[in-house]
């Protein structure tokens, strides 16, 4: 397992097929897993999977985009539309606020994104590419109605999940001495 987290990439390039019922059911045991303050379980992931879902979700960062931003062109409204259709299948991840008096939010924050982590690295450990992206529609807050999400729940990111239609690059694993000190 070291050796998937040292080495893993993200891929930009993906296609069908989508993880298997059974890879996901896997994925998602070992995103459950995360570092959980008062065991609060903020986690929630909405999946989107096959064209009616993917087109759903364009709906939704359209109709989200173009209420922050009514003067959008038509060549931008195509692309935020066609943005679920980068892969077969897109995860929305989600923080949801448990209001605990002594869990700020940020934990629930962070709770999640180690959830995400250990996703894409089970995804990528079983031979799926994945991507994490964000971008401004992740923090756009009337993306979370459609959604079904609360107003303090937090959108952590969109996580884009496939096959490698691409040879995956290695990258240079940076050298722990320029980020790592002794207090």
């Amino acid at each position: 397992m070291i050796e998937s987290i040292i080495n893993r990439a993200s891929c930009g390039r993906l296609e069908a097929p989508a993880p298997s019922k059974e890879h996901m059911e896997l994925m998602f045991q070992a995103a459950l897993r995360a570092p959980d303050h008062r065991g609060l379980k903020p986690w929630e992931y909405i999946v989107f999977e096959g064209e009616e879902a993917l087109n759903r979700l364009g709906d939704y960062l359209l109709q989200a985009s173009l209420k922050e931003q009514p003067d959008l062109g038509e060549e931008a409204q195509l692309k935020i539309k066609g943005k679920p259709h980068r892969a077969p299948m897109v995860i929305v991840a989600v923080a949801k606020a448990q209001n605990h008096p002594k869990v700020p939010h940020i934990e629930e924050v962070l709770s999640v994104g180690a959830g995400v982590q250990n996703l894409i690295l089970g995804a990528y450990d079983l031979g799926y590419g994945v991507y994490w992206r964000t971008g401004g529609v992740a923090y756009n807050d009337y993306l979370k109605e459609p959604l079904g999400l609360g107003y303090e729940d937090t959108i952590v990111g969109f996580i884009y999940l496939g096959t490698p239609s691409i040879e995956l690059k290695s990258k240079p694993v940076p050298k722990v001495e320029e980020f790592v000190r002794k207090g």
